[in-house]
């Protein structure tokens, strides 16, 4: 089993910063990409951003190039996400995810199987 916990959302300003943290526990052998994807209130869950756990490959939705940054630390056993330049259309519960997704699906939330309960993120004016 894999458990992902988040941590780090809550309150910011436009043009402002924010780092969401997610670290995972139990087997690895489970999943290879840890992703982030959103939520906002009446849209469907999107994907915004995923990393390989072994090669660090990462790949971003085109609405935040550019702006938001994934990583992972030294042990890989954690994911961060650098948020940088954040705008209102930002705002969202935002979660982690942990998974063994199609290659040429990587940001499609149905295909990860672990999940995080998730954090708001809240842009404000």
């Amino acid at each position: 089993q894999v458990q992902l916990m988040e941590s780090g959302g809550g309150s910011v300003q436009a043009g402002g910063s924010l780092k969401l943290s997610c670290a995972t526990s139990g087997s690895t052998y489970h999943w290879m990409w840890l992703g982030w994807f959103r939520q906002a209130p009446g849209k469907e869950r999107e994907g915004v951003a995923v990393i390989h756990r072994g090669t660090g490959t990462t790949y971003y939705a085109d609405s935040v190039k550019g702006r938001f940054t994934i990583s992972q630390d030294n042990s890989r056993n954690t994911g961060v996400l650098l948020m940088n330049s954040v705008k209102l259309e930002d705002t969202a519960v935002y979660y982690c995810a942990a998974g063994h997704p199609n290659p040429q699906l990587v940001l499609d939330p149905q295909q990860f199987n672990y999940w995080g309960q998730g954090t708001q993120v809240t842009v404000s004016s």
